[in-house]
Formats: structure tokens, sequence, C-alpha cells
């Protein structure tokens, strides 16, 4: 049977738990790790923050660094300016707000997000972050998206934001709300004592909603109390045994869990430092990143496998010999997808000679829905990466691969620790032994108390119960097995590709395609299926646009439906090529393929070239024809 955690080093036993999160496993009670927060009192962020004001107010909380001109520009805020000018803004909100109220957070890269989201949190109010509606179409509908279902009170922005925000507002309907640019109001509120007029927050209370990434029509707002992120904080800080003397920097978006939660909430709490940088800063210089560990002296930088080959790649010999990268101790990549062993194994290799350590390489999974973390290589381990056969893959056995025969290579996503997670036939909701596919269920006190104003998927999805009677599960619709106490996650479960009775998993014929030309090198693509009416896989790519596209598109379109044929044996019949940047990502790197299948099947995609079946054709394309060529317009 498939139940890790840590069960050894207990603390306390599961009678603290609640009654719907206690575990029985054997006929024995299942003890867990309970953190030493909770027992000296601590129950909120908001607590933290404010002890370490107290304590040591001039330390560094927070350090933002941009560029003018590829001049670097930094902007701190010690704890005890964050403490204030928290405190400022919930002496404002109060006038406004209720404890309980939402609060829509629109900023740009910068230190005024972090004010106002502590801000909101030290009033009762939920912040809400969500993408700035100032650039593409995307970022537009998903802003709406938010809005619309979290039905915020306030919305909060910063003055280099706040046409942008009120134009989207007043197009979208939204305009009935109030709106206000925070840094215009910094010096002009009330600066109260920490519990004057303000309400208690403890670990019960909503500390923010996280929205999910995936379907920009119906999006889905986690609600993450604060009991969820001290316990997610403490499961984080015991694998990788964190001090608060260790910095962290980041260029992860803040309106997604990863970025805000991983990289800037974690080192808060525990009175560290967080040193971010914009995301388009990291995109138009990948160097800035390293550089910035090196001159910063960061211990924990976390960023998905694509960025890391990225680096190894774009990087000059020169740019790597002024690096030096020896204390960087926690290289994190992973999330919800599985993990790629080529660019971080890459990456090591290029930059072995700037002080890198490959055994700094930490591989992990996180899910929105238990906060953040949930498993990851533990210090003083090597990555482990192992080739299975993936023959009885297909069948949703894990067995490895015999010698010389062909393999599919997975790294492990680490052990658990703190958390109870098993292996579940997601149709018996049967708990599996070591060895065998089947869904993640995760229990334990950072999984969140469910979906904001969805009471039956809430039900569905956070309180699932195994075939032998154990209660209080979260259900993550991820793919995973487990061996020798390692976690291996192979990818959702609703986008496997169930073909003739065979398991087909997205990731694996994504990497054939990119390697299948070197139009398709260092882009990305995604591969999904469509009613149509029986399911037909449909591949999407980006491809470098040559002026030779109008008679070379429709071969290279024809040799992906072969390659995968022959590497599968599965029927390819539907080819769509997109421009660069035009697959839509998660900010830690993961390939939105609900997303795509939506824009796809609502014929949203503007490709540069499609090649359709006559059914698929007919259903999902308004001219029906089968074969569509374009070179449309940018959205």
């Amino acid at each position: 049977m498939s139940v890790w955690g840590d069960v050894a080093s207990a603390v306390v036993v599961a009678e603290d738990l609640p009654l719907n999160r206690r575990p029985d496993v054997g006929g024995h009670t299942l003890r867990r790790q309970y953190w030493g927060e909770w027992r000296v009192g601590i129950e909120s962020l908001v607590d933290r923050v404010a002890q370490h004001a107290r304590e040591d107010p001039g330390r560094e909380a927070v350090v933002f660094l941009g560029w003018e001109e590829r001049e670097e520009r930094s902007e701190s805020l010690s704890y005890g300016q964050l403490d204030r000018a928290a405190r400022a803004l919930a002496g404002r909100l109060r006038d406004r707000c209720c404890p309980g109220d939402r609060a829509l957070l629109l900023y740009s890269a910068g230190i005024d997000f972090v004010k106002s989201l502590l801000g909101c949190m030290y009033a009762g109010v939920v912040p809400v972050p969500a993408p700035l509606p100032d650039g593409g179409k995307h970022h537009l509908m998903r802003a709406t998206g938010i809005a619309l279902d979290s039905d915020p009170r306030i919305v909060l922005t910063d003055s280099a934001s706040l046409v942008a925000v009120s134009d989207w507002m007043s197009q979208d309907g939204l305009d009935r709300l109030l709106c206000t640019a925070t840094d215009l109001t910094d010096q002009g509120g009330p600066e109260l004592g920490f519990r004057e007029g303000l309400p208690h927050i403890g670990p019960a209370t909503l500390a923010l909603l996280q929205y999910t990434t995936g379907s920009t029509s119906d999006p889905k707002g986690v609600m993450i109390s604060h009991e969820n992120l001290v316990h997610n904080f403490g499961v984080f800080e015991n694998a990788l045994g964190l001090t608060p003397e260790d910095r962290f920097l980041s260029w992860l978006t803040l309106h997604e869990g990863p970025g805000l939660i991983g990289m800037l909430l974690e080192p808060l709490y525990r009175g560290s430092t967080a040193v971010l940088l914009s995301t388009d800063d990291f995109f138009e210089e990948p160097w800035r990143w390293l550089k910035a560990i090196d001159k910063y002296d960061i211990r924990l930088s976390s960023a998905p496998d694509f960025a890391y080959r990225l680096c190894a790649r774009e990087l000059t010999d020169e740019q790597v010999r002024g690096l030096d990268l020896s204390r960087w101790e926690h290289a994190c990549v992973g999330g919800a997808e599985p993990i790629e062993p080529e660019p971080v194994v890459e990456f090591a290799d290029r930059f072995e000679s700037a002080g890198f350590r490959r055994d700094s390489l930490r591989a992990g999974y996180s899910v929105a829905e238990s906060t953040l973390f949930v498993s990851g290589t533990r210090p003083g381990r090597p990555l482990v990466v192992e080739r299975f056969d993936p023959s009885r893959l297909e069948q949703n056995i894990l067995l490895p691969a015999v010698a010389d025969a062909a393999g599919r290579s997975l790294v492990s996503s680490g052990t658990v620790n703190g958390l109870d997670v098993r292996i579940v036939d997601p149709d018996t909701s049967a708990v599996l032994p070591d060895g065998r596919l089947g869904e993640i269920w995760i229990r334990g006190r950072s999984v969140a108390r469910g979906y904001w104003r969805r009471e039956v998927e809430t039900a569905r999805v956070f309180q699932a119960t195994t075939a032998d009677g154990e209660a209080g599960y979260l259900r993550t619709g991820d793919l995973g097995v487990c061996v020798a106490s390692e976690l291996y996650v192979l990818g959702r479960m609703l986008e496997m590709l169930v073909i003739g009775g065979r398991s087909l998993y997205p990731h694996d014929m994504e990497k054939v395609v990119r390697n299948s030309s070197t139009r398709f090198a260092d882009l990305t693509g995604t591969v999904f299926s469509v009613p149509s009416p029986r399911q037909e896989i449909v591949v999407l790519h980006e491809v470098r646009l040559e002026p030779t596209d109008g008679t070379s598109l429709p071969g290279l379109a024809q040799s992906v439906k072969a390659w995968l044929g022959r590497c599968f044996g599965v029927r390819v019949a539907n080819v769509v090529f997109l421009r660069p940047g035009k697959v839509r990502m998660s900010a830690d790197g993961n390939v939105q393929r609900e997303l795509m299948r939506e824009l796809f099947m609502a014929d949203a995609l503007d490709p540069v070239y499609e090649d359709l079946d006559v059914e698929t054709a007919r259903r999902y394309r308004a001219t029906g024809s089968r074969l569509v060529m374009t070179h449309g317009r940018d959205s």
C-alpha cells in the first residue's frame, strides 16, 4: 500500500487533527509532523511578519531589481518598513471594506504589490492576485474571469498601471468597483498599532484566493487559510533545512503560486530576504538571473526546466566565467508536470566551471490545492533519474527498462514529509501498491478548504474517501507512482490520451515532436485529443518562420504525423503550427493544455498553418475545409 509521510519523527498524534483528517493505517494511528510555530502561538503570516518587524526592523524583507538602459536599479524594503506600510494600508481598507471582502490586486512588477498583499492580510481583507490586464488577450480574459468569480469589493493597483486598469474595468463592466493606486496614498493613511482597530487574524482566517492556471473561461479560486500557509512553510523548511539567513531569488510571476507562495511569502514568514526581478527582465537577458544569484548571495532559487536550458544555451563563455554559483545550495525545478532530465543536466554541465554543483539540483512536486509544496529532493541526495519500460507504462505499471532496451527516463519529484500522500485507483478509490500508476491523493494541514463558491466541486475534490473508508483526501487529478519511497509525477489525468486501450502521455509525444526538427528546437508545443466524433489527436507546436513557409510547412506537418505514428503506433491526423510564444504557459513553466485545447476548439488560435482531417475541420472550423493555411494577426 502506497502511504508516505513523516511517521517516525512526529511530535503529536493524529488526535490533534480535525476529524476528517485523522488517518488510520493498518490499525495504527499515523503520526505526523506538528510544526513548532503552532506551539508558541504563531497563528498566521501576519503574526510572523509583525514579529520580525518588532525584533529586527532594519532587516531586508524584499529587494526588487530593475534595469534602466541595462543599468541595474534596486529598491529594498525592510521588515519595519513593510510592517508600517501594511498597517497604513490596512487602516485605509478598514474604512472601505469588511473582513472577508476580496481585493483584486493588479500590479506591475515591483515592491508595491508586496505592500498591498500584506496590507490586505493585516486588515482581514482577502487578496486576490491576478495578471495585470495591460498586455495580450489572454491576460485580459484571465483578469476578467478572476474578477467576475471573486466578486471583489475593491481593486488595488499602482499609479503606473492605473490608466490601463481603469480602461479594462470600463470595457468589462467592472467600473462599479472602487479602484485605487496604493502608491499614491502611501503617506496619507493612519498607521495603526498592530491590533488597533484590526480584526483578529487566526489560523482559520482566509489568507488569499489563489486562482489555478488552466481554463480562462472557468477560473477556480483556491481558498488558502493562514493555517495552510504556516503548515506548508514548515513542510518546505523541514525538507530543505532552511534558516532565516537563506536568501531567495525569483523572476516568477507573483500572481501564481510558485512565485507568490514559494518565493515571496515563504521567506517573509521565516524572516529571510526575497530578491525579486520581473519575468520580462529575465527573458530579455537570462544572464540577469544567474548574476543576481551570485551578487546577492542567494541560497535558493526556483525556475522551470526550460529556464535552465535557456541559460545553458544563451550565456556566453565570458558571462559564465564571470559567475560564482558555489553558494547556490538549492536550485529548484518542478511543479505538477513530469520533469525532463536533459535541461537540468545540460545546465549542470555548462555551469560546473562557475562553481555550480550537480547535487544542488532539487526536483519537486507542487499542487495549488495543497497550498504549494508536496515533495522534493532532500539536501545531500542526488537527483534521482531512472529509466522505465515504456510498454508497461502504457499499462499503468512502472518497471525498470531492461539493459539496452528503449526506456523512458523519469526524474523523481523527491520524497514526501509532513503530509499523507497516497496513490489511488481513480475509478475504484482503492489504494495502490508501489509501482502501480494512479491518482495522487493528499491529506494534511496544507490542503486548502476548497474552491471559492464551488460547494459541489469542493466536496468532490477536497473530501475524497478511499475504498477502505479513510476520508478527507484531496484528489489532485495528477498521475503518479511511488517506487522506493520516491514520487514520480507523470502529468494530468484528464490530459492522458487513451487510444486503443493504451495510455499515452502528452509530455512524451511533445518531446518527440520538439526533437524531430530544428524548426521546433527550444520552442513549445502541446498534444491533446478532441472528440471528432471519436477521440482524435491534435498536435500544436510553435515553429520558426521562414520565407519558404508556403511550401515547406505542409511537408513539415506530414513528417510530424509520420514520425509520431512510427514512434507511438497511433494515427495522428491534425497538426497546427503557431508563431513562437503563442503556446500558453503557467508561471512554473507548464504548458496549459486545457486552455490550448479550448482555444483550438473555439477556432481562436490564429495559426500560421493548419492541417486537419475532414471530421475535425467540419466540427471545429466555420469553413469546414480540410486544410487551412493562414498568416493571421497577432492577438
